[in-house]
């Protein structure tokens, strides 16, 4: 069994070299214009051309999103775009809409197509329509069963790659108008609000000024709130029916989030290509790190056939992990165990820490000394992105990440 590719989330350059260093062997992230992810840091003309180049030189893939649903003023914007995109080196872009499909078919034939989530692939007459066009690879529908997935896989030749972790909205492919609706902010344009994780209410129409809590089961009133997605413990029977792509969703997702889920799913495949290793040994492990990162709570989705009764999160927007990220490690001194870091959350003298790592374990201590970077005594650090000296009791590497206790 030939084992899935890894791809990531990639919502910057930061994030990019984050995501390789913990482990994907490809990530997927979007330029400035005609991407779904607005609000992320996106990349430049420039940053593409560095980002390829910085993936490629480590055997790594970059694909780009051109998955936005253009009208017909974008549409003559962009071939050249598409050209840059080609110049910058990308490995393929992703496509949703037929009429970028066939420009990009005539203009850059020789990078690969792959067909965006956004197109909603759910049966395998679409995943064969997208083949004869010429596409290389289609992402799947979310909403789709392993059942599924297995026939299509025997009816198509054309690479599979699938969803595995991540967000989940109440519209599951991606393709909803209540954003727009309701803020004039448009998903299908990359600039959703969420409104799916807010709390609502019903009025009477003659009483007006008067709200009626939304309960479900006495649970709460989050109804269109979606569970993230995790298929942890899916991905040997996902690699059996031929799945060639394992995707994490994130491109808005801090690097602590993307380093940890990285690094499991990196772990969980691994596991696979080793036939001496029992990997239902280490899902419990993989599961309580990944929860250090934070999420709605998980579900399978439609994984088995029907939508799992676990889907939805009714309490709550999101839950808070046990332990948040602390800080960025830029450098190490093995003469004197000093780690140089930038601060990415408040820290203090005593709280107890974890070393997160590209490699190896992760380890947990107590924070005893920490000095800025003139050497002088702190016994807090306070100041976004403030540069620090941390004594740490086993060596961390660039990439490795501080995480501490949260305080009650």
């Amino acid at each position: 069994m030939k084992i899935p590719e890894l791809l990531a989330p990639a919502g910057d350059m930061e994030r990019l070299k984050v995501a390789l260093a913990y482990g994907a062997d490809a990530v997927y992230l979007g330029g400035k214009n005609f991407g779904l992810r607005a609000f992320s840091g996106n990349f430049s003309p420039q940053e593409l051309t560095q980002a390829c180049a910085y993936a490629h030189e480590r055997g790594r893939k970059v694909y780009v999103t051109v998955n936005i649903f253009p009208h017909n003023a974008e549409i003559t914007e962009l071939p050249g775009y598409l050209k840059q995109l080609a110049q910058a080196g990308c490995d393929a872009i992703l496509v949703a809409d037929p009429g970028v499909f066939s420009l990009a078919r005539e203009l850059i034939p020789q990078i690969p197509v792959h067909i965006s989530t956004q197109a909603n692939t759910t049966n395998w007459r679409s995943a064969k329509f997208w083949q004869d066009q010429g596409a290389e690879r289609v992402v799947l529908a979310r909403e789709l069963s392993l059942a599924e997935i297995q026939e299509i896989r025997q009816k198509v030749s054309l690479e599979l790659e699938c969803f595995v972790h991540g967000a989940m909205c109440v519209s599951y492919s991606g393709r909803c108008l209540m954003s727009a609706f309701m803020t004039g902010r448009s998903a299908n344009r990359g600039e959703c609000a969420q409104p799916c994780r807010w709390r609502y209410a019903l009025v009477e129409e003659k009483r007006p000024g008067q709200y009626f809590p939304v309960e479900e089961d006495e649970r709460g009133t989050y109804i269109l709130n979606s569970r993230d997605l995790c298929l942890l413990g899916q991905l040997p029977e996902l690699a059996a029916a031929g799945v060639q792509s394992f995707k994490i969703e994130g491109r808005m997702k801090s690097v602590h989030y993307l380093a940890t889920v990285v690094r499991v799913y990196r772990e969980a495949l691994d596991a696979l290509a080793n036939p001496k290793a029992d990997p239902t040994q280490s899902r419990r492990e993989w599961l309580e790190e990944i929860e250090k990162a934070g999420s709605r709570g998980y579900t399978t989705g439609f994984y088995s056939g029907q939508l799992a009764d676990d889907s939805q999160e009714y309490e709550t927007v999101r839950t808070l992990p046990e332990w948040e990220y602390a800080g960025l490690v830029k450098g190490w001194n093995a003469l004197d165990g000093m780690a140089l870091v930038e601060q990415r959350n408040h820290m203090q003298l005593g709280d107890e820490i974890e070393v997160l790592r590209p490699a190896g374990s992760v380890t947990r201590q107590r924070l005893c000394l920490m000095t800025d970077v003139e050497g002088a005594p702190l016994t807090t650090a306070p100041h976004p992105q403030q540069m620090l000296l941390v004594q740490l009791d086993a060596p961390a590497d660039e990439f490795a990440m501080l995480r501490r206790r949260r305080r009650e």
